[in-house]
Protein backbone atom coordinates (compact mmCIF):
# COMPACT_ATOMS: atom_id res chain seq x y z
CA UNK A 1 0.00 0.00 0.00
CA UNK A 2 1.39 3.33 -1.04
CA UNK A 3 1.53 6.19 1.44
CA UNK A 4 -1.21 8.01 -0.44
CA UNK A 5 -3.52 5.28 0.14
CA UNK A 6 -2.62 4.75 3.74
CA UNK A 7 -4.05 8.45 4.26
CA UNK A 8 -7.31 8.31 2.17
CA UNK A 9 -8.16 4.15 2.07
CA UNK A 10 -11.43 3.37 3.36
CA UNK A 11 -12.47 1.74 6.02
CA UNK A 12 -11.37 3.07 8.80
CA UNK A 13 -12.12 6.58 10.56
CA UNK A 14 -9.27 8.90 9.49
CA UNK A 15 -9.80 12.49 10.09
CA UNK A 16 -7.13 15.47 10.45
CA UNK A 17 -7.16 18.78 9.83
CA UNK A 18 -7.24 20.69 6.75
CA UNK A 19 -3.84 22.39 7.02
CA UNK A 20 -1.97 18.88 7.83
CA UNK A 21 -4.44 16.92 4.71
CA UNK A 22 -2.12 19.26 2.44
CA UNK A 23 1.40 18.94 3.90
CA UNK A 24 0.18 14.71 3.75
CA UNK A 25 -0.95 14.95 0.35
CA UNK A 26 2.26 17.39 -0.99
CA UNK A 27 4.51 15.23 0.87
CA UNK A 28 3.31 11.86 -0.59
CA UNK A 29 2.53 13.49 -4.59
CA UNK A 30 5.31 16.47 -4.95
CA UNK A 31 5.17 17.55 -8.53
CA UNK A 32 1.69 15.91 -9.04
CA UNK A 33 -0.72 18.42 -10.48
CA UNK A 34 -3.22 19.49 -7.93
CA UNK A 35 -5.03 22.47 -9.28
CA UNK A 36 -5.95 23.06 -13.15
CA UNK A 37 -7.67 26.36 -13.61
CA UNK A 38 -8.34 28.28 -17.28
CA UNK A 39 -5.46 30.82 -16.62
CA UNK A 40 -2.97 28.47 -14.47
CA UNK A 41 -1.89 25.72 -12.99
CA UNK A 42 -0.73 24.32 -10.00
CA UNK A 43 1.11 21.22 -8.35
CA UNK A 44 0.59 19.77 -4.50
CA UNK A 45 4.01 21.23 -4.06
CA UNK A 46 3.18 24.42 -5.50
CA UNK A 47 -0.27 24.79 -3.43
CA UNK A 48 1.21 24.06 -0.22
CA UNK A 49 4.79 26.23 -0.62
CA UNK A 50 2.04 29.00 -1.85
CA UNK A 51 -0.13 28.52 1.56
CA UNK A 52 2.97 28.30 3.52
CA UNK A 53 4.24 31.70 2.29
CA UNK A 54 0.70 33.19 2.98
CA UNK A 55 0.17 31.28 6.29
CA UNK A 56 3.67 33.32 7.47
CA UNK A 57 2.03 36.43 5.64
CA UNK A 58 -1.39 36.17 7.97
CA UNK A 59 0.87 35.68 11.68
CA UNK A 60 3.28 38.54 10.13
CA UNK A 61 -0.03 40.37 10.39
CA UNK A 62 -1.05 39.76 13.79
CA UNK A 63 -3.29 36.80 12.97
CA UNK A 64 -4.20 34.61 15.83
CA UNK A 65 -5.89 31.46 16.70
CA UNK A 66 -9.70 31.70 15.88
CA UNK A 67 -9.14 35.29 14.49
CA UNK A 68 -11.39 35.77 11.34
CA UNK A 69 -9.74 35.89 8.10
CA UNK A 70 -11.93 36.99 5.09
CA UNK A 71 -11.52 36.07 1.49
CA UNK A 72 -13.10 37.74 -1.87
CA UNK A 73 -12.48 36.28 -4.99
CA UNK A 74 -13.07 34.07 -7.42
CA UNK A 75 -11.75 30.51 -7.53
CA UNK A 76 -7.93 30.58 -8.15
CA UNK A 77 -5.00 29.43 -6.78
CA UNK A 78 -5.19 32.26 -4.22
CA UNK A 79 -8.06 31.23 -2.80
CA UNK A 80 -7.33 27.49 -2.27
CA UNK A 81 -4.06 28.80 -0.68
CA UNK A 82 -5.55 31.15 1.31
CA UNK A 83 -8.25 28.37 2.86
CA UNK A 84 -5.48 26.25 3.72
CA UNK A 85 -2.98 28.92 4.70
CA UNK A 86 -5.71 29.54 7.68
CA UNK A 87 -6.32 26.51 8.68
CA UNK A 88 -2.76 26.28 9.37
CA UNK A 89 -2.39 28.59 11.95
CA UNK A 90 -5.83 27.86 13.47
CA UNK A 91 -7.35 31.20 11.99
CA UNK A 92 -10.97 30.53 10.73
CA UNK A 93 -11.66 31.64 7.07
CA UNK A 94 -14.28 33.32 6.13
CA UNK A 95 -15.19 32.89 2.50
CA UNK A 96 -17.45 35.70 0.81
CA UNK A 97 -19.93 35.55 -1.63
CA UNK A 98 -18.57 37.36 -5.06
CA UNK A 99 -22.07 38.36 -5.94
CA UNK A 100 -22.80 40.05 -2.63
CA UNK A 101 -23.90 43.94 -2.79
CA UNK A 102 -22.86 46.36 -0.48
CA UNK A 103 -25.91 45.71 2.56
CA UNK A 104 -24.94 41.75 2.23
CA UNK A 105 -21.16 42.35 2.45
CA UNK A 106 -20.93 45.15 5.21
CA UNK A 107 -23.20 42.31 7.36
CA UNK A 108 -20.76 39.80 6.56
CA UNK A 109 -17.48 41.72 7.65
CA UNK A 110 -18.93 43.15 10.73
CA UNK A 111 -20.78 40.11 11.96
CA UNK A 112 -17.62 37.73 11.20
CA UNK A 113 -15.25 40.35 12.78
CA UNK A 114 -12.62 39.31 10.09
CA UNK A 115 -9.20 40.96 10.75
CA UNK A 116 -7.67 40.41 7.42
CA UNK A 117 -9.40 40.57 4.26
CA UNK A 118 -7.76 39.21 0.86
CA UNK A 119 -9.38 40.93 -1.89
CA UNK A 120 -8.48 40.49 -5.89
CA UNK A 121 -10.43 42.10 -8.79
CA UNK A 122 -12.37 40.03 -11.32
CA UNK A 123 -13.05 40.17 -14.95
CA UNK A 124 -16.71 40.85 -14.12
CA UNK A 125 -16.81 43.19 -11.36
CA UNK A 126 -14.38 44.96 -8.54
CA UNK A 127 -14.43 44.00 -4.66
CA UNK A 128 -12.57 46.90 -4.27
CA UNK A 129 -14.97 49.39 -5.63
CA UNK A 130 -17.15 47.50 -3.95
CA UNK A 131 -15.97 47.73 -0.33
CA UNK A 132 -15.69 51.91 -0.53
CA UNK A 133 -19.66 51.53 -2.01
CA UNK A 134 -20.05 49.56 1.37
CA UNK A 135 -17.50 51.28 3.22
CA UNK A 136 -17.18 54.91 2.56
CA UNK A 137 -14.64 55.64 5.31
CA UNK A 138 -12.16 53.46 3.60
CA UNK A 139 -11.73 55.95 1.03
CA UNK A 140 -9.89 58.54 3.32
CA UNK A 141 -7.90 55.77 5.17
CA UNK A 142 -3.94 55.34 3.87
CA UNK A 143 -0.44 53.73 5.11
CA UNK A 144 -2.33 50.16 4.47
CA UNK A 145 -3.39 49.72 7.99
CA UNK A 146 -7.32 50.11 9.18
CA UNK A 147 -8.26 51.81 12.15
CA UNK A 148 -11.66 52.68 11.90
CA UNK A 149 -14.65 52.77 14.52
CA UNK A 150 -17.16 51.66 12.22
CA UNK A 151 -14.86 48.30 11.64
CA UNK A 152 -13.53 47.85 14.53
CA UNK A 153 -12.11 44.15 13.89
CA UNK A 154 -10.51 45.09 10.55
CA UNK A 155 -6.85 45.43 10.26
CA UNK A 156 -5.68 44.71 7.03
CA UNK A 157 -7.17 44.61 3.28
CA UNK A 158 -4.53 43.03 0.97
CA UNK A 159 -5.02 42.90 -2.41
CA UNK A 160 -3.45 40.39 -4.81
CA UNK A 161 -1.80 40.94 -8.04
CA UNK A 162 -2.66 42.66 -10.74
CA UNK A 163 -4.39 45.11 -9.08
CA UNK A 164 -4.04 48.98 -8.47
CA UNK A 165 -3.67 49.20 -4.87
CA UNK A 166 -5.21 51.78 -2.91
CA UNK A 167 -5.09 53.85 0.52
CA UNK A 168 -6.54 51.44 3.54
CA UNK A 169 -5.01 48.11 1.34
CA UNK A 170 -1.62 46.64 0.76
CA UNK A 171 -0.76 44.22 -1.92
CA UNK A 172 0.03 40.69 -1.14
CA UNK A 173 3.67 40.85 -2.64
CA UNK A 174 4.22 43.20 0.61
CA UNK A 175 2.28 40.55 2.77
CA UNK A 176 4.37 37.82 2.08
CA UNK A 177 7.17 40.19 2.40
CA UNK A 178 6.11 40.78 6.08
CA UNK A 179 5.94 37.05 6.20
CA UNK A 180 9.85 36.43 5.39
CA UNK A 181 10.14 37.73 9.33
CA UNK A 182 8.35 34.53 10.56
CA UNK A 183 10.01 31.26 10.33
CA UNK A 184 8.96 27.81 8.88
CA UNK A 185 9.48 26.75 12.09
CA UNK A 186 7.06 29.17 13.65
CA UNK A 187 4.01 27.73 11.20
CA UNK A 188 4.44 24.35 12.18
CA UNK A 189 4.41 25.46 15.70
CA UNK A 190 1.06 26.83 15.30
CA UNK A 191 -0.38 24.35 13.12
CA UNK A 192 0.74 21.35 15.44
CA UNK A 193 -1.51 23.33 18.00
CA UNK A 194 -4.36 23.22 15.90
CA UNK A 195 -7.21 20.57 16.90
CA UNK A 196 -9.60 18.75 15.07
CA UNK A 197 -12.90 20.23 17.01
CA UNK A 198 -11.31 23.94 15.99
CA UNK A 199 -13.48 25.87 13.55
CA UNK A 200 -11.79 25.86 10.58
CA UNK A 201 -14.44 27.99 8.72
CA UNK A 202 -17.76 30.20 8.81
CA UNK A 203 -20.10 30.02 6.09
CA UNK A 204 -23.19 32.34 5.94
CA UNK A 205 -26.03 30.88 4.75
CA UNK A 206 -29.48 32.32 4.22
CA UNK A 207 -32.12 31.03 6.40
CA UNK A 208 -35.56 32.57 7.82
CA UNK A 209 -33.81 35.45 10.11
CA UNK A 210 -33.47 38.47 8.41
CA UNK A 211 -29.49 38.33 7.72
CA UNK A 212 -27.10 35.70 6.64
CA UNK A 213 -25.68 33.36 9.65
CA UNK A 214 -22.43 32.01 10.38
CA UNK A 215 -22.39 28.23 10.20
CA UNK A 216 -19.12 27.38 12.46
CA UNK A 217 -17.82 23.98 10.31
CA UNK A 218 -14.61 22.51 12.10
CA UNK A 219 -11.70 20.67 10.66
CA UNK A 220 -13.29 17.48 11.81
CA UNK A 221 -16.53 18.03 9.85
CA UNK A 222 -14.67 18.99 6.80
CA UNK A 223 -12.02 16.20 7.07
CA UNK A 224 -14.94 13.70 7.94
CA UNK A 225 -17.33 14.78 4.97
CA UNK A 226 -14.76 14.73 2.27
CA UNK A 227 -12.98 11.63 3.31
CA UNK A 228 -17.19 10.51 2.93
CA UNK A 229 -16.94 11.79 -0.90
CA UNK A 230 -13.35 10.01 -1.46
CA UNK A 231 -15.15 6.64 -0.94
CA UNK A 232 -18.77 7.03 -1.97
CA UNK A 233 -16.86 8.20 -5.58
CA UNK A 234 -14.44 6.00 -5.61
CA UNK A 235 -11.93 8.86 -6.17
CA UNK A 236 -7.98 7.90 -6.93
CA UNK A 237 -4.69 9.60 -7.91
CA UNK A 238 -6.09 8.75 -11.33
CA UNK A 239 -9.26 11.25 -11.45
CA UNK A 240 -9.39 14.78 -12.72
CA UNK A 241 -12.87 16.30 -10.81
CA UNK A 242 -14.42 19.13 -12.29
CA UNK A 243 -16.84 21.54 -10.98
CA UNK A 244 -17.93 25.04 -11.37
CA UNK A 245 -19.53 25.44 -7.86
CA UNK A 246 -17.50 28.87 -6.65
CA UNK A 247 -14.75 28.49 -4.01
CA UNK A 248 -17.08 30.97 -1.71
CA UNK A 249 -19.41 28.03 -1.11
CA UNK A 250 -19.22 25.06 1.28
CA UNK A 251 -20.29 22.74 -1.52
CA UNK A 252 -17.32 23.75 -3.98
CA UNK A 253 -14.42 23.87 -1.07
CA UNK A 254 -15.94 20.57 -0.05
CA UNK A 255 -15.00 19.64 -3.37
CA UNK A 256 -11.89 20.81 -3.74
CA UNK A 257 -10.76 19.61 -0.29
CA UNK A 258 -11.83 16.05 -1.63
CA UNK A 259 -10.13 16.09 -4.72
CA UNK A 260 -7.36 16.77 -3.06
CA UNK A 261 -7.71 14.29 0.15
CA UNK A 262 -7.79 11.37 -2.91
CA UNK A 263 -5.16 12.97 -4.18
CA UNK A 264 -6.58 13.57 -7.56
CA UNK A 265 -6.63 16.71 -10.19
CA UNK A 266 -9.08 19.42 -9.33
CA UNK A 267 -10.66 21.24 -12.48
CA UNK A 268 -12.75 24.47 -12.05
CA UNK A 269 -13.33 27.16 -14.57
CA UNK A 270 -12.63 30.11 -12.43
CA UNK A 271 -16.32 31.58 -13.53
CA UNK A 272 -18.82 29.71 -15.15
CA UNK A 273 -19.51 29.77 -18.83
CA UNK A 274 -21.88 26.73 -20.44
CA UNK A 275 -20.14 28.00 -23.73
CA UNK A 276 -16.43 27.04 -22.91
CA UNK A 277 -17.15 23.88 -20.21
CA UNK A 278 -17.11 21.05 -23.22
CA UNK A 279 -13.54 21.69 -23.96
CA UNK A 280 -12.46 22.41 -20.59
CA UNK A 281 -13.63 19.27 -19.76
CA UNK A 282 -12.73 17.09 -22.43
CA UNK A 283 -9.04 19.06 -22.81
CA UNK A 284 -8.63 17.78 -19.28
CA UNK A 285 -10.27 14.64 -19.42
CA UNK A 286 -12.40 15.36 -16.41
CA UNK A 287 -13.29 11.66 -14.70
CA UNK A 288 -15.55 12.94 -12.42
CA UNK A 289 -18.52 15.82 -12.84
CA UNK A 290 -19.43 17.33 -9.85
CA UNK A 291 -22.05 19.48 -11.75
CA UNK A 292 -24.41 19.59 -8.61
CA UNK A 293 -27.11 21.90 -9.78
CA UNK A 294 -29.06 21.13 -12.81
CA UNK A 295 -28.99 25.09 -13.83
CA UNK A 296 -25.12 24.86 -14.28
CA UNK A 297 -25.45 21.05 -15.68
CA UNK A 298 -28.07 21.41 -18.15
CA UNK A 299 -26.49 24.59 -20.28
CA UNK A 300 -23.61 22.34 -21.00
CA UNK A 301 -25.46 19.30 -21.91
CA UNK A 302 -27.32 21.49 -24.39
CA UNK A 303 -24.46 22.02 -26.29
CA UNK A 304 -22.60 18.20 -26.21
CA UNK A 305 -22.83 16.64 -29.69
CA UNK A 306 -21.54 12.89 -28.97
CA UNK A 307 -20.26 13.49 -33.01
CA UNK A 308 -18.27 16.58 -31.68
CA UNK A 309 -17.41 16.18 -28.46
CA UNK A 310 -15.88 13.10 -26.31
CA UNK A 311 -16.77 12.77 -22.86
CA UNK A 312 -16.69 9.27 -22.23
CA UNK A 313 -14.04 9.80 -19.65
CA UNK A 314 -16.50 10.72 -17.53
CA UNK A 315 -17.44 7.76 -15.31
CA UNK A 316 -19.55 9.84 -12.83
CA UNK A 317 -21.65 12.71 -12.69
CA UNK A 318 -23.36 14.07 -9.36
CA UNK A 319 -26.06 16.36 -9.75
CA UNK A 320 -29.24 17.24 -8.30
CA UNK A 321 -32.82 17.88 -9.64
CA UNK A 322 -36.57 16.86 -10.29
CA UNK A 323 -36.91 13.17 -11.17
CA UNK A 324 -38.01 13.79 -14.84
CA UNK A 325 -34.75 16.43 -15.07
CA UNK A 326 -32.65 13.50 -13.76
CA UNK A 327 -33.39 10.78 -16.34
CA UNK A 328 -32.88 13.24 -18.79
CA UNK A 329 -29.58 14.09 -17.63
CA UNK A 330 -28.44 10.41 -17.55
CA UNK A 331 -29.33 9.68 -20.61
CA UNK A 332 -26.88 12.26 -21.98
CA UNK A 333 -24.08 10.58 -20.86
CA UNK A 334 -25.52 6.73 -20.66
CA UNK A 335 -22.25 5.23 -19.97
CA UNK A 336 -21.37 7.68 -16.73
CA UNK A 337 -22.92 6.89 -13.34
CA UNK A 338 -25.48 10.07 -12.34
CA UNK A 339 -25.63 10.36 -8.35
CA UNK A 340 -27.99 12.95 -6.64
CA UNK A 341 -27.75 13.82 -2.98
CA UNK A 342 -29.09 15.89 -0.06
CA UNK A 343 -27.10 18.94 0.86
CA UNK A 344 -27.25 21.68 3.25
CA UNK A 345 -24.30 24.26 4.71
CA UNK A 346 -25.11 22.77 8.33
CA UNK A 347 -23.99 19.29 7.41
CA UNK A 348 -20.91 20.74 5.81
CA UNK A 349 -22.53 20.48 2.08
CA UNK A 350 -23.19 16.65 1.85
CA UNK A 351 -25.88 15.37 4.23
CA UNK A 352 -26.85 12.09 2.06
CA UNK A 353 -25.04 11.09 -1.59
CA UNK A 354 -25.88 7.66 -3.37
CA UNK A 355 -23.58 4.86 -3.86
CA UNK A 356 -22.11 4.13 -7.24
CA UNK A 357 -23.59 0.72 -7.31
CA UNK A 358 -27.03 1.62 -6.04
CA UNK A 359 -29.56 1.38 -8.98
CA UNK A 360 -30.91 3.54 -11.31
CA UNK A 361 -33.98 4.37 -9.99
CA UNK A 362 -33.09 4.39 -6.61
CA UNK A 363 -30.37 7.39 -7.79
CA UNK A 364 -33.04 9.48 -9.89
CA UNK A 365 -36.28 9.10 -7.24
CA UNK A 366 -33.95 9.34 -3.93
CA UNK A 367 -30.99 11.37 -2.44
CA UNK A 368 -28.71 8.51 -0.86
CA UNK A 369 -27.74 7.21 2.08
CA UNK A 370 -26.34 9.46 4.37
CA UNK A 371 -22.94 9.83 5.21
CA UNK A 372 -20.48 7.66 6.90
CA UNK A 373 -21.32 8.50 10.71
CA UNK A 374 -24.11 10.76 9.97
CA UNK A 375 -27.46 9.61 12.20
CA UNK A 376 -31.10 10.98 10.68
CA UNK A 377 -34.45 11.05 11.78
CA UNK A 378 -37.64 11.63 10.34
CA UNK A 379 -40.26 13.83 13.01
CA UNK A 380 -43.56 14.74 12.42
CA UNK A 381 -42.51 18.53 13.14
CA UNK A 382 -45.72 19.39 15.80
CA UNK A 383 -45.07 16.26 17.80
CA UNK A 384 -41.30 15.41 17.44
CA UNK A 385 -42.26 11.87 16.97
CA UNK A 386 -40.59 9.44 14.86
CA UNK A 387 -42.44 8.84 11.22
CA UNK A 388 -41.89 4.93 9.72
CA UNK A 389 -40.19 5.00 6.09
CA UNK A 390 -41.32 6.53 3.22
CA UNK A 391 -43.62 9.41 5.75
CA UNK A 392 -42.92 12.86 5.34
CA UNK A 393 -41.84 14.66 7.78
CA UNK A 394 -38.75 17.12 9.41
CA UNK A 395 -35.48 16.12 8.93
CA UNK A 396 -33.22 16.32 11.99
CA UNK A 397 -29.48 14.93 12.08
CA UNK A 398 -26.51 14.87 13.98
CA UNK A 399 -23.19 13.38 13.96
CA UNK A 400 -19.18 14.28 13.11
CA UNK A 401 -19.96 16.42 9.85
CA UNK A 402 -22.93 18.35 11.30
CA UNK A 403 -21.85 22.21 12.00
CA UNK A 404 -21.31 23.23 15.24
CA UNK A 405 -23.60 26.35 15.80
CA UNK A 406 -24.13 29.65 14.26
CA UNK A 407 -21.24 32.41 14.99
CA UNK A 408 -21.61 35.00 17.58
CA UNK A 409 -25.86 34.11 17.84
CA UNK A 410 -25.97 31.43 20.98
CA UNK A 411 -29.74 31.94 21.10
CA UNK A 412 -30.54 31.01 17.72
CA UNK A 413 -28.28 27.46 18.09
CA UNK A 414 -29.63 26.56 21.11
CA UNK A 415 -33.43 27.07 18.94
CA UNK A 416 -31.81 24.50 16.22
CA UNK A 417 -30.20 21.86 18.42
CA UNK A 418 -31.86 19.76 21.15
CA UNK A 419 -30.63 18.30 24.16
CA UNK A 420 -29.53 15.56 22.57
CA UNK A 421 -27.68 17.12 20.06
CA UNK A 422 -30.08 16.48 16.81
CA UNK A 423 -30.01 19.72 14.56
CA UNK A 424 -33.15 20.54 13.77
CA UNK A 425 -33.33 21.52 9.68
CA UNK A 426 -36.68 22.93 9.06
CA UNK A 427 -36.52 20.48 5.86
CA UNK A 428 -39.59 18.11 5.28
CA UNK A 429 -37.76 14.99 4.05
CA UNK A 430 -39.18 11.25 3.66
CA UNK A 431 -36.74 8.09 3.96
CA UNK A 432 -37.01 4.53 2.42
CA UNK A 433 -37.12 1.61 4.20
CA UNK A 434 -32.86 1.26 3.31
CA UNK A 435 -32.51 4.57 4.65
CA UNK A 436 -32.13 6.83 1.64
CA UNK A 437 -33.51 9.88 2.36
CA UNK A 438 -35.09 12.75 -0.38
CA UNK A 439 -35.55 16.36 0.05
CA UNK A 440 -39.62 17.17 -0.63
CA UNK A 441 -40.16 20.77 0.89
CA UNK A 442 -39.41 23.21 3.07
CA UNK A 443 -40.45 24.22 6.50
CA UNK A 444 -38.53 27.18 6.56
CA UNK A 445 -39.62 30.52 5.08
CA UNK A 446 -36.49 30.11 2.54
CA UNK A 447 -36.87 29.80 -1.01
CA UNK A 448 -33.75 27.90 -3.30
CA UNK A 449 -32.83 29.60 -6.45
CA UNK A 450 -30.97 27.92 -8.76
CA UNK A 451 -29.51 26.14 -5.95
CA UNK A 452 -29.03 29.35 -4.27
CA UNK A 453 -31.26 29.76 -0.52
CA UNK A 454 -32.42 32.86 -0.45
CA UNK A 455 -34.42 34.43 2.97
CA UNK A 456 -37.78 35.40 2.35
CA UNK A 457 -37.03 37.69 5.63
CA UNK A 458 -34.07 39.50 4.24
CA UNK A 459 -35.45 40.50 1.15
CA UNK A 460 -38.57 41.52 3.04
CA UNK A 461 -36.08 43.62 5.31
CA UNK A 462 -35.20 45.29 2.51
CA UNK A 463 -38.62 45.87 0.76
CA UNK A 464 -39.81 47.82 3.91
CA UNK A 465 -36.80 50.24 3.90
CA UNK A 466 -38.71 52.03 0.89
CA UNK A 467 -40.55 55.19 1.57
CA UNK A 468 -43.96 54.00 -0.15
CA UNK A 469 -43.79 50.17 1.22
CA UNK A 470 -45.59 49.16 4.86
CA UNK A 471 -45.65 45.43 4.40
CA UNK A 472 -43.64 43.06 2.17
CA UNK A 473 -44.48 39.39 2.00
CA UNK A 474 -42.25 37.10 -0.64
CA UNK A 475 -42.77 33.89 -1.91
CA UNK A 476 -41.30 31.82 -4.71
CA UNK A 477 -42.52 32.03 -7.90
CA UNK A 478 -41.97 28.96 -10.25
CA UNK A 479 -39.37 29.33 -12.95
CA UNK A 480 -38.68 26.25 -15.55
CA UNK A 481 -35.26 27.77 -15.33
CA UNK A 482 -34.29 28.35 -11.95
CA UNK A 483 -36.77 26.23 -10.62
CA UNK A 484 -38.54 29.06 -8.45
CA UNK A 485 -37.82 33.01 -7.97
CA UNK A 486 -38.67 35.43 -5.81
CA UNK A 487 -42.02 37.42 -5.74
CA UNK A 488 -43.24 39.84 -3.47
CA UNK A 489 -46.37 40.94 -2.62
CA UNK A 490 -46.25 44.85 -1.42
CA UNK A 491 -48.48 46.34 1.08
CA UNK A 492 -48.62 50.01 0.52
CA UNK A 493 -48.52 53.24 3.41
CA UNK A 494 -51.89 55.05 2.88
CA UNK A 495 -51.29 57.71 0.10
CA UNK A 496 -48.03 56.22 -1.12
CA UNK A 497 -47.46 55.09 -4.53
CA UNK A 498 -44.76 52.61 -6.43
CA UNK A 499 -44.84 50.32 -9.24
CA UNK A 500 -43.43 47.07 -9.98
CA UNK A 501 -40.26 48.56 -11.76
CA UNK A 502 -40.00 51.03 -9.34
CA UNK A 503 -38.95 48.03 -6.47
CA UNK A 504 -37.78 45.69 -8.25
CA UNK A 505 -34.89 48.72 -9.14
CA UNK A 506 -34.88 50.04 -5.29
CA UNK A 507 -33.23 46.09 -4.77
CA UNK A 508 -31.08 45.80 -7.62
CA UNK A 509 -27.33 46.62 -6.40
CA UNK A 510 -27.99 46.49 -2.94
CA UNK A 511 -28.33 42.78 -2.52
CA UNK A 512 -27.17 39.95 -4.70
CA UNK A 513 -29.40 39.71 -8.41
CA UNK A 514 -30.66 36.18 -7.40
CA UNK A 515 -32.18 37.51 -4.38
CA UNK A 516 -33.89 40.29 -6.28
CA UNK A 517 -37.76 39.94 -6.39
CA UNK A 518 -38.71 39.55 -10.28
CA UNK A 519 -42.25 40.00 -9.87
CA UNK A 520 -44.17 42.34 -7.53
CA UNK A 521 -47.77 42.43 -6.86
CA UNK A 522 -49.92 45.04 -4.69
CA UNK A 523 -52.21 43.94 -2.57
CA UNK A 524 -54.56 45.82 0.15
CA UNK A 525 -55.73 42.79 2.16
CA UNK A 526 -53.78 39.51 3.37
CA UNK A 527 -54.75 36.03 3.15
CA UNK A 528 -54.76 35.29 7.49
CA UNK A 529 -54.94 32.35 9.30
CA UNK A 530 -55.66 33.86 12.61
CA UNK A 531 -52.55 36.65 13.14
CA UNK A 532 -50.44 34.68 10.18
CA UNK A 533 -50.38 35.70 6.79
CA UNK A 534 -50.95 32.83 4.58
CA UNK A 535 -48.10 32.00 2.50
CA UNK A 536 -48.87 29.15 0.97
CA UNK A 537 -52.16 30.98 -0.88
CA UNK A 538 -49.70 33.87 -1.78
CA UNK A 539 -47.78 31.07 -3.67
CA UNK A 540 -50.69 29.87 -5.24
CA UNK A 541 -52.15 33.01 -5.81
CA UNK A 542 -48.76 33.87 -8.51
CA UNK A 543 -48.11 30.67 -9.64
CA UNK A 544 -51.71 30.16 -10.97
CA UNK A 545 -51.34 33.60 -12.47
CA UNK A 546 -48.29 32.89 -14.46
CA UNK A 547 -49.62 29.72 -15.42
CA UNK A 548 -52.99 31.58 -17.17
CA UNK A 549 -50.79 34.00 -18.48
CA UNK A 550 -48.32 30.82 -20.00
CA UNK A 551 -45.36 32.33 -18.37
CA UNK A 552 -42.90 29.93 -17.55
CA UNK A 553 -39.35 31.97 -17.26
CA UNK A 554 -39.40 35.14 -15.32
CA UNK A 555 -37.60 38.54 -16.38
CA UNK A 556 -33.54 38.52 -16.60
CA UNK A 557 -32.71 41.26 -14.30
CA UNK A 558 -28.69 43.24 -15.27
CA UNK A 559 -27.60 44.53 -11.75
CA UNK A 560 -24.79 46.68 -13.72
CA UNK A 561 -27.11 48.04 -16.02
CA UNK A 562 -29.36 48.70 -13.20
CA UNK A 563 -32.25 48.02 -15.60
CA UNK A 564 -35.01 45.06 -16.21
CA UNK A 565 -34.07 43.28 -19.57
CA UNK A 566 -36.99 41.93 -21.99
CA UNK A 567 -34.71 38.77 -22.97
CA UNK A 568 -35.59 35.32 -20.60
CA UNK A 569 -33.33 34.06 -17.72
CA UNK A 570 -30.85 32.10 -20.16
CA UNK A 571 -28.54 34.62 -20.66
CA UNK A 572 -28.27 35.45 -16.65
CA UNK A 573 -25.28 33.24 -14.95
CA UNK A 574 -26.75 30.88 -12.78
CA UNK A 575 -26.92 31.90 -8.95
CA UNK A 576 -24.78 28.82 -8.12
CA UNK A 577 -21.52 29.44 -10.20
CA UNK A 578 -21.91 33.38 -10.78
Amino acid sequence: MSELQSLSGSGWVRAETVGDLLDSRAEALGSEPALVFPEERATYQELAARADALARSMLAMGVDRGDRVGILMPACTELAALLFAAAKIGAVAVPVNARFKPVELEHIVKHSGMKVLFTAETPVNSPLELLVRTFLELADVTGGAVELPTLPELRRVVVSEGAQVPGYAIGVAEAIEMGGAISAEQVRARQSSVRLRDTMMLVYTSGTTAAPKGAMLSHEAVSRLTTGIVERLELTRQDNVWTAIPLFHGGGISFLISTLSAGATFVHPGLFDPATTLPLLIDNRVTVALAAFETIWLPVLSRYNPQEHDLTSIRAVMVVGVEERLRQMAEALPWATQVSCVAMTESCAFLSLHRLDDPFEVRVTTGGHPMPGMEVRVVDPETGEDLPPGAEGELLFRGPNAFDGYFRDPELTREVFDEEGWFHSGDVVRRDEDGRITFVSRLKDMLKVGGENVSAAEVEGLLITHPAVKLAQVVAAPDDYYVEVPAAFIELKPGQEATEEELIHFCLGKIATYRVPRYVRFVTEWPMSGTKIKKVDLRARIAEELKAKGITRAPRLDSRAGMVADTGGAGEPQPAAG
